[in-house]
């Protein structure tokens, strides 16, 4: 693993944040429903989390000599609550592994404190990917 290939890698993630901070925000604005407060909130607090996942991989990027991505990933268009919340779910998902992977990578590397970073991330998304889980469990279709 070379650093250009980091960099890359990493605006991809980066995109993936950005992404979920507009899915977030976008998605509290849609909530509805006699959940809505709760859901609202579970979305802005996601997104706070989101944002500084963002700020470190862009902070890392430019550690790196890279330039941050500022396009997000497409955003899940979503019309109900259970569709937001899948659409979450999945992309949370797919944060776990793209984190997972780069963990690795940055151990290749020889980047300690980046790999310790993303099992960190991992940390964060598995357990948003959890609790969306459990909300999803018993709700109705």
């Amino acid at each position: 693993m070379n650093k250009q290939t980091m960099i890359e890698h990493l605006n991809e993630d980066l995109a993936g944040e950005l992404s979920a901070i507009i899915q977030y925000l976008t998605y509290a604005a849609k909530a509805t429903g006699p959940y809505r407060p709760q859901l609202a909130q579970f979305f802005l607090t996601e997104a706070a989390d989101e944002q500084l996942h963002a700020q470190f991989l862009a902070n890392k990027i430019v550690a790196l000599g890279g330039e941050p991505v500022t396009t997000p990933r497409p955003v899940a268009v979503a019309h109900t609550n259970r569709e937001m919340l899948e659409a979450v779910l999945a992309a949370e998902r797919r944060a776990t592994a793209d984190y997972t992977q780069r963990a690795r990578e940055a151990d290749e590397m020889g980047d300690k404190g980046l790999a310790v970073q993303l099992e960190d991330m991992v940390r964060d998304e598995s357990g948003h990917s959890e609790e969306t889980e459990r909300m999803l469990r018993d709700w109705p279709l």
